[in-house]
């Protein structure tokens, strides 16, 4: 069974075995089912045999994500199923994760196996292990970083969004500076307090002189309310308590719409994206399961499941959900952002400024 651990304040569950032996047993035990459920059916193609008996020795595999619990259990629970090896799941926003990850480092702390965010590229470089799984050659090229610190795990396209009972289609913004004419929107549209890739990405656009001007011209007519995360986003949407979000992840759109909600995305230029990623503890105590973790997250099994959930797989083996999802950026400008640490805190800056002036 997945352990699961919230960070900053929410309630966290572990559940350790108590000695190397009893941990050997535990798996050896595990595996053992495993193997006779499986019969003489294939292993998943992310499966790796002498990878999975150094990590069944090593015991578990503790996993920092910011996916939500409804997904990333069940996700990590085919990894489990498959290798015999316990996943110990902590769950919390970037900036905690990644505040963690410092304080345990300057602690000479080393709990965590492997990170599953959208900013794994954030993380300092020295405390990633370069890795190049076999997966990794079926994933797009733009998908893996330059010095295989991160891998993409699905395709982040951001894009605004609307309550489909609340807005016809036919009344919706051709271009950003449509909003900027509807004063009457004024308080009805919400985006993350944390969105400053949409924000670099629309400068990037724009241009840094222009795009600031026009988001000023957005902010002073809409006067957009700053939501704490993009899933709150999407289901505060969905619930119609805001008409629209001026920006937010396609997928998570998808998912509350998936879930029956009355909402949906539209795009116009520019569409930012960037990569969910999986990257790997340098100093990893627990270095076989965590790669094997890194090669399941890229692999086509995980991607297909994750595609339940309206995740956009980096991958042409899998097909997204919905199938034609793609063509809607086609023709769009598509604005790849990936910030680094440095850039990431004056962006931050920037945004706050525009969207949450004292």
């Amino acid at each position: 069974m997945i352990q699961r651990g919230v960070a900053a304040g929410e309630k966290r569950l572990s559940c350790w075995f108590s000695g190397v032996a009893a941990r050997a047993l535990a798996a050896c035990i595990a595996m053992a089912s495993a193997t006779m459920a499986r019969g003489q059916d294939a292993w998943p193609s992310w499966f790796d045999q002498s990878l999975a008996e150094a990590a069944r020795g090593e015991g578990s595999l503790v996993v920092y994500s910011t996916t939500n619990e409804e997904e990333g259990l069940p996700l990590w629970k085919l990894f489990e199923d498959a290798t015999g090896v316990k996943v110990n799941y902590v769950r919390a926003s970037d900036s905690q994760l990644l505040g963690r990850v410092l304080i345990e480092n300057r602690a000479g702390q080393h709990s965590w196996d492997v990170m599953q965010t959208a900013n794994v590229n954030k993380i300092p470089p020295q405390f990633l292990l370069a890795v190049d799984p076999p997966e990794a050659s079926k994933i797009f090229k733009e998908a893996v970083a330059p010095d295989h610190r991160w891998l993409g795990v699905y395709s982040n396209y951001n894009s605004p969004a609307y309550n489909t009972k609340l807005i016809k289609r036919e009344d919706l913004p051709k271009s950003y500076a449509d909003f900027a004419a509807h004063k009457e929107w004024a308080g009805h549209v919400a985006i993350d307090g944390t969105d400053d890739a949409f924000m670099t990405a629309f400068l990037m656009h724009y241009g840094e002189d222009k795009g600031v001007a026009l988001l000023r011209s957005i902010i002073a007519a809409v006067q957009p309310v700053t939501i704490n995360g993009h899933l709150a986003v999407a289901r505060a949407v969905g619930s119609g308590e805001y008409w629209f979000a001026l920006n937010n992840y396609v997928n998570l759109t998808l998912n509350a719409k998936l879930g029956g909600a009355p909402t949906d995305f539209w795009t116009m230029d520019p569409i930012p994206l960037f990569f969910g990623q999986v990257g790997v503890a340098a100093l990893a105590p627990h270095p076989a399961a965590a790669r094997l973790a890194a090669n399941f997250l890229i692999s086509r099994e995980a991607q297909r499941f994750l595609t339940k959930f309206g995740r956009i797989p980096t991958r042409l083996d899998v097909t997204p959900n919905p199938p034609d999802i793609l063509d809607a950026f086609k023709g769009k400008a598509v604005q790849t952002v990936l910030l680094s640490t440095e850039d990431d805190k004056r962006r931050i800056k920037q945004f706050n400024d525009l969207f949450q002036p004292r």
